[in-house]
């Protein structure tokens, strides 16, 4: 009974609780504080590692939730290609490289943060929540990967429909009691980072067009006296 009723906790009530403080804060916030809605970039305090490591985090992860998506969208799909083993290990093999890529530049992107004292200083507590929790989100992702195997199939077959099921607003938690305690993790995880997402930085990316990706690089130049400002 216990089992059921964290089931439907974690799986049938968190979910909705975290879309609505989502679209809640993320829309109060635009209106009441729109300059806020920005990367808050630090690139102009040190460019080198930052650019080693936003650049694999940002093309990384938006493959990675691009997959995930595809899977939700058309799990017919995904079984249908899945078929032929050749292309299930493609898949397979392609998602874990594409993890792999986002962790990498996640941990470059913290190491940089936390080394850099003039960047270190810029630093919020919301900041470094939000890094641990990618960090936790991406960690289980790879694990799930690498020790159970064909997620692909079985996202397909066990949370498209569980998603589908959130959005039909009757939500089907017995699709997730079987999976295992990591994959209930991952999927938690996934549910808190996307409360906790309004109030952090990561807003930027709601900002269309957003052109960060393709645009060129910013060049920034300083026009302040800067013996003037140690000295006051």
């Amino acid at each position: 009974m216990n089992s059921i009723m964290n089931d439907y906790l974690f799986f049938g009530v968190l979910p909705y609780v975290s879309l609505a403080i989502f679209f809640l804060v993320t829309i109060s916030r635009y209106r009441q504080q729109t300059f806020t809605y920005s990367s808050l970039s630090s690139q102009f305090l040190e460019n080198k590692q930052h650019f080693w490591g936003s650049v694999p985090f940002h093309y990384g992860i938006l493959i990675v939730l691009a997959g995930h998506l595809i899977g939700f969208l058309f799990p017919s799909w995904i079984l249908s290609w899945n078929a032929a083993p050749v292309r299930l290990a493609f898949l397979e093999i392609s998602g874990l490289a594409f993890g792999i890529l986002t962790l990498v530049g996640l941990l470059v992107i913290v190491v940089r943060r936390w080394m850099n004292i003039k960047v270190r200083r810029v630093t919020t507590i919301s900041d470094w929540l939000v890094y641990a929790l990618l960090i936790l989100q991406v960690s289980t992702g790879l694990a799930i990967a690498v020790h159970l195997g064909w997620g692909s199939s079985w996202f397909a077959t066990s949370l498209a429909p569980w998603l589908w099921s959130l959005l039909h607003l009757s939500p089907e938690v017995s699709f997730i009691g079987p999976l295992p305690l990591l994959v209930k993790l991952h999927i938690i995880n996934a549910f808190v980072l996307i409360g906790f997402f309004p109030f952090t930085r990561l807003v930027h990316v709601l900002v269309v067009p957003n052109p960060y990706l393709w645009r060129k690089t910013q060049v920034v130049r300083w026009n302040w006296d800067r013996e003037r400002l140690r000295q006051s």
